[in-house]
């Protein structure tokens, strides 16, 4: 029973980082419709970033947030010049997949090329460790999850109380629609892009810091439960990509402990397979949407 409650904490640290991810990764395509597979490397490069702020002397939670930026600006720029004027000259999705799947071994390769293969670590930022309803946690952990439902309380209100955030909504639901009601849909799509871009680094540079090692592969193995998780609260959902990470990080940790730890990447796999066969759309799904949207 102990290692039961043991490992609910863990996946509970581990969903946090997973929504983190999971809302960017949905924001991206519900705003655009491109599936941007690239977004697994983008983490890593932030898990880097990250780490090269901490060497200059940055503290690890400033290296997060300055880390989260820059790769939501490259994000923006990654948009804007390459896969923005692709959607415009009518290239399929499927063509877009495979661009994002090239520019992320591209990236991935150039990070090795600099940094080169070895494994990297921030070094022991754990702190102390702390029992909380019979679960453990570290400071770090306690910290991701406090900083996980900040933003997730942030983008929540941005979503729904702001100009801003109505606008997003309606270029997410209707793009032709929002742009002849006279909103900026090209400048909400970069607004979108920052937000999931800086979303994906602070996923990064968060993952980097609750793993013992990590090294250029880091983002890739995490896109399959990150996946997962959007697709199980559904894809484009940024409310079911919050409650899918947290589901995909409590069952993974869960069953890693009841059997091997070893597959626990399996699980991620297995929800993912089983929720495209029996409900594709998700728990929040396009009838979910509608509701929120004529709300």
């Amino acid at each position: 029973m102990s290692l039961l409650i043991d490992a609910i904490g863990f996946g509970i640290a581990s969903g946090a980082v997973l929504a983190l991810g999971a809302v960017g990764f949905t924001v991206q395509f519900g705003i655009s419709s491109i599936l941007n597979i690239t977004y697994g490397s983008l983490m890593t490069l932030a898990a880097y970033f990250g780490l090269l702020l901490v060497g200059a002397g940055l503290s690890i939670w400033l290296a997060l947030a300055v880390g989260a930026l820059m790769v939501g600006l490259i994000s923006v720029v990654f948009h804007r010049v390459l896969l923005g004027p692709m959607v415009k000259r009518g290239i399929r999705p499927f063509g877009l997949i495979v661009v994002t799947v090239a520019c992320g071994i591209v990236l991935q390769y150039i990070v090795v090329a600099v940094v080169g293969p070895t494994a990297q670590s921030y070094g022991n930022v754990s702190g102390a460790t702390l029992r909380f309803l019979g679960m453990t946690f570290t400071t770090a952990q306690l910290v991701i999850i406090a900083i996980t439902a900040s933003l997730m309380l942030a983008l929540h209100l941005l979503l729904t109380r702001t100009k801003l955030g109505r606008a997003m909504r309606a270029t997410s639901a209707n793009r032709t629609l929002a742009q002849s009601c006279g909103i900026a849909t090209d400048r909400i799509s970069d607004v979108a892009w920052l937000i999931s871009g800086s979303l994906c680094g602070a996923a990064g540079v968060a993952l980097a810091i609750t793993v013992a090692t990590f090294d250029f592969t880091l983002g890739s193995v995490f896109l399959v439960p990150m996946i997962a998780a959007a697709v199980l609260g559904g894809v484009g959902q940024p409310y079911g990509a919050m409650l899918g990470g947290l589901v995909v990080g409590i069952s993974t940790q869960v069953a890693g402990a009841l059997w091997n730890p070893a597959y626990q990447d399996v699980i991620a796999l297995v929800i993912l397979i089983a929720m495209l066969l029996l409900r594709p759309r998700g728990f929040f799904g396009a009838a979910w949407s509608s509701r929120r949207l004529l709300a």
